[in-house]
């Protein structure tokens, strides 16, 4: 069996990867099934070096704030602020601070410096302004979108003024309460203030598109698309708010799958614009649904690569990662008969392997799933081998 599984595995390289691919995808998402592990971010680094070099991808978009993304953005395409901001300012979640992050932001800067417009490298955020222990308060994206507006279209057109949106938001402390994340009674998503804010949103994201001709005329198709991004982002985390008030045995699934569908929404605004690599947990980017338990109760959603894989199709491909050992977190060497220790035993520290023809040589034969002594680390799903288009497998993550 270890010899059929290492005729599967190759070399992590943008060319080993586009092998394993029917065409160039327009996203080419990487999982990873930790987070803040540098030697998955410094081979994500060097794999987003060469498909910029090889193959002609400009994006990178990884599971940060998209809102946040876009001091990053502005400073690698145009020099805007400092590194230090950028890092500071342009992550949520703490992944500022990761030095194989720093060293990403640092060398697209480099890259674009002296480039046209049309061959610099640009840099997303593709999840909400979310965090596990509650989201944040639609404010910064609703009047980012109303003030795009206003300098823009007849004032008669506007359903409301900035002043009613402020007045109506009252004070950010309340939408983002940490108590609100497990007691609905605690969330403000549901109060009279709140629905006619879902309202307001809605008339103003729709007429941002009524308007688009004026709009992109009058300032640019850049500036267009980041109003695009703060109406998505202002109407999903309303509806975030309110399903977090939400009382019924489906609150928190609901929740989980409002997420998602903002970083599929997030995710085909990116394609949009050209190929693009995309990183994040393996479990935001698989095909099949999520599946978790949380407060004692099953939960299922659709994950947003299972979304963005139902509207791009073959322009979608997803590559899983796993890993051998994480010791620092007490995650010792796989046993022999899962996935991973199938490919433990291979010789390399690092490989692609084929998804399909991997289960193809398994057959009929589904290994255990591998269960890790750490909540941190997600093993793969065996059951789920085939719908991956690779996996990436390194041996070892060490600590610092």
């Amino acid at each position: 069996m270890t010899l059929a599984v290492q005729d599967t595995a190759h070399a992590v390289d943008a060319a080993n990867v586009m092998r394993l691919l029917p065409t160039r995808p327009r996203l080419l998402a990487l999982g990873e099934p930790t987070h803040g592990e540098h030697v998955l971010l410094d081979l994500r680094n060097e794999l987003f070096r060469q498909l910029v070099e090889r193959e002609g991808y400009r994006t990178i978009a990884i599971e940060s704030d998209c809102v946040m993304g876009l001091v990053v953005d502005d400073f690698v395409t145009s020099g805007a602020g400092s590194l230090d901001e950028a890092m500071a300012r342009g992550f949520s979640h703490g992944w500022g601070a990761f030095p194989a992050n720093r060293e990403l932001v640092r060398w697209m800067r480099a890259y674009n410096d002296g480039r046209p417009a049309a061959e610099r490298l640009r840099f997303a955020g593709f999840d909400g302004p979310l965090e596990i222990t509650g989201a944040a308060s639609p404010r910064r994206a609703l009047s980012a979108l109303h003030a795009y507006l206003a300098a823009r279209v007849d004032t008669g057109l506007l359903p409301c003024t900035a002043d009613t949106l402020d007045r109506l938001l009252g004070a950010d402390d309340g939408w983002t309460s940490p108590a609100a994340m497990m007691d609905p009674a605690e969330s403000v998503g549901q109060t009279p203030e709140a629905r006619q804010l879902r309202l307001l949103a809605d008339d103003l994201v729709a007429l941002l598109d009524a308007q688009t001709p004026q709009l992109i005329a009058a300032s640019s198709r850049d500036d267009w698309d980041r109003a695009r991004l703060y109406g998505r982002t202002a109407t999903g985390l309303l509806r975030y708010h309110f399903w977090m008030a939400d009382t019924s045995p489906s609150r928190l699934a609901r929740l989980l799958g409002v997420r998602d569908s903002m970083m599929a929404a997030n995710l085909l605004a990116v394609a949009e614009r050209g190929p693009a690599l995309v990183n994040a947990h393996n479990g935001h980017l698989q095909r099949h649904r999520g599946r978790m338990r949380m407060g004692g109760l099953p939960l299922e959603w659709w994950s947003a690569g299972a979304i963005v894989d139902a509207h791009l199709g073959e322009a979608y491909a997803f590559l899983a990662t796993a890993l051998g050992t994480i010791r620092h977190h007490g995650v010792d060497a796989p046993p022999p008969d899962t996935v991973e220790g199938m490919l433990y035993a291979l010789p390399d520290d690092r490989y692609v392997v084929d998804a399909r023809r991997l289960a193809a040589v398994l057959g009929d034969v589904t290994p255990p799933a591998r269960v890790s002594p750490w909540f941190g680390y997600s093993p793969l799903d065996p059951a789920h081998l085939g719908s991956a288009d690779g996996i990436v497998f390194v041996r070892h993550a060490h600590a610092g």
